[in-house]
């Protein structure tokens, strides 16, 4: 069933008697989807495609032992962890998930400049350390036994660390987007090494008096190779 392009922000409540009960397959795409708690009705649903929404986290998505295919490319997902800790929580039989295009999915297609392939080879070991056993397909690449392999032994080790948007906002007071990634600069301009309590003129602990050693240079080693002449 297709049910794509509409501008729905969550799935209707009338679209389970339209398609069916046992409706297996459901595309809900090029919407601007925030919620899916809708796909409840959908019993025994395998297929679910929910590609170029809003959604920003999964925190709706129901338990769903049929699925099997879960698609939730270019959303608006920053942290991948709890989504994929959400994943492994709902759809204990998942086969293949993709991610790809969200904020929080390292690769390289959508984040060419911060990401490289080192840091979506750590997240492809971290999503199959965490995801079910039963993962064949993750984004558009198969599930080696290899991968499989490292998942268990570093998979745990690879978790790509991003700044949530909280902190984000917590230490750059000024940052709107809560989806850009956090913003070094901020400090690089803003660090000082001085304490941050301040005192006033009058709380000093400088010393005024006539000073008891007064150096003239002329112990000096380098002062050894200059004349009179030279001054």
């Amino acid at each position: 069933a297709w049910y794509t392009g509409q501008k729905a922000e969550k799935i209707p409540n009338g679209l389970i008697g339209v398609v069916g009960h046992d409706c297996h397959s459901l595309d809900l795409s090029y919407n601007e989807l925030t919620t899916i708690s809708g796909v409840k009705d959908f019993e025994q649903l395998q297929e679910l495609i929910l590609d170029n929404n809003k959604l920003g986290d999964l925190k709706t998505l129901p338990h769903m032992p049929t699925l099997t295919t879960l698609s939730l490319n270019n959303n608006k997902i920053f942290n991948i962890d709890k989504a994929l800790d959400r994943i492994q929580e709902c759809c204990p039989n998942v086969e293949y998930v993709s991610l790809l295009g969200n904020p929080g999915c390292p690769d390289q297609l959508t984040n060419p400049t911060s990401t490289d392939e080192d840091d979506y080879e750590r997240y492809r070991l971290y999503a199959i350390h965490i995801l079910p056993s039963s993962l064949r397909f993750l984004d558009s690449r198969r599930v080696t036994q290899q991968e499989r392999l490292n998942a268990k032994t570093r998979g745990r080790y690879s978790k790509t660390i991003k700044l949530v948007p909280e902190l984000i906002r917590k230490f750059v007071p000024n940052s709107t987007n809560a989806n850009n990634e956090f913003d070094d600069i901020y400090f690089n301009i803003h660090y000082t090494p001085l304490p941050s309590s301040l005192r006033n003129p009058q709380d000093h602990k400088g010393a005024y008096g006539k000073c008891k050693y007064r150096y003239s240079g002329k112990n000096s080693e380098g002062n050894r190779f200059i004349s009179n002449n030279d001054l």
